[in-house]
């Protein structure tokens, strides 16, 4: 990322960020943060379908 002209350090910080969060690093660092087992990664799979099922059959 390149500083244009006349830009401070804060707006290009905003711009970073911005583009950081549209590119969805945040999530894949935070579940890369911390070795998980297979059987923790089979458990949160397991949640996170049925929490999508219960969301699908509520209306």
């Amino acid at each position: 990322m390149i500083l244009g002209e006349n830009e401070g350090i804060e707006s290009a910080l905003r711009r970073f960020k911005r583009e950081v969060s549209k590119a969805g690093i945040f999530p894949d660092v935070k579940k890369h943060r911390h070795f998980e087992t297979p059987l923790q990664k089979r458990k949160r799979k397991a949640v996170a379908k049925q929490k999508q099922r219960q969301n699908r059959f509520r209306y």
